[in-house]
């Protein structure tokens, strides 16, 4: 896929909107007024995003000055990632959104990410994201560098983490363990920026079904208890 384009121009009235990112670790949330312009508030906090999550908005509705009535858009990353931290940002997105009768825009987290890396890498330059789905998987996707945009080189996957090369002249971020660059996931203001430069075709105003992009199923593994 090919993001060089950008599709803002065309903007339907989605501005002020709130942006959510809860994939991984991190529990942010954005006010965007425009693509430049916003309010962010974030934390990194193991298991904190349910008992954070509405205090980091109330925190910035207050501090921009803004009222919740004023959004006419909630934007969240929709995944890959924690299936925990993806369930809560898309509740709070649709619980928002349905109160406010306002559209959602489901962000994919692996490009936003690579949207807000292709800002400060060279051109050209080769990166991978792999981020844990389990002890022994990642998801995984590869992009390039081109006109301070991403392209992707092998599409989102999951693949056997023994089996992720790196070769020379490419970079990896994300959370697996041979990786020295730990960004895994995007700012909440990437998030939002995303939306408004590539997203406005994923809107959804019937967002009853909509679900994150787990790529893979959850599984509960039961743990036998000796007699």
């Amino acid at each position: 896929m090919n993001k060089e384009n950008s599709d803002s121009a065309n903007s339907p009235d989605i501005l002020p909107l709130l942006a959510i990112e809860t994939s991984e670790k991190l529990c942010g949330v954005s006010f965007l007024f425009n693509e430049t312009e916003y309010f962010s508030a974030k934390i990194f906090l193991p298991h904190s995003h349910s008992e954070k999550l509405f205090e980091l908005i109330e925190t910035l509705r207050d501090n921009a000055n803004l009222k919740l009535n004023d959004l006419k858009a909630v934007v969240v990353s929709s995944g890959p990632g924690s299936f925990t931290g993806l369930r809560i940002g898309m509740a709070a997105a649709k619980g928002i959104a349905a109160g406010l009768k306002i559209p959602i825009i489901p962000v994919p987290t692996f490009e936003a990410l690579a949207f807000q890396l292709s800002q400060i890498l060279p051109e050209n330059q080769k990166f991978i994201i792999a981020n844990k789905a389990n002890r022994d998987e990642a998801y995984f996707a590869k992009f390039h560098v081109k006109n301070y945009h991403y392209i992707f080189e092998e599409e989102l996957k999951i693949l056997s983490i023994t089996d992720i090369k790196i070769h020379n002249d490419e970079l990896i971020f994300g959370n697996i363990s041979k990786n020295p660059n730990k960004i895994v996931s995007p700012e909440p203001e990437i998030v939002g920026q995303w939306a408004l430069k590539f997203g406005l075709k994923n809107i959804v105003n019937d967002f009853d079904f909509l679900e994150p992009n787990y790529i893979k199923d959850f599984i509960v593994k039961e743990v036998k208890k000796n007699d």
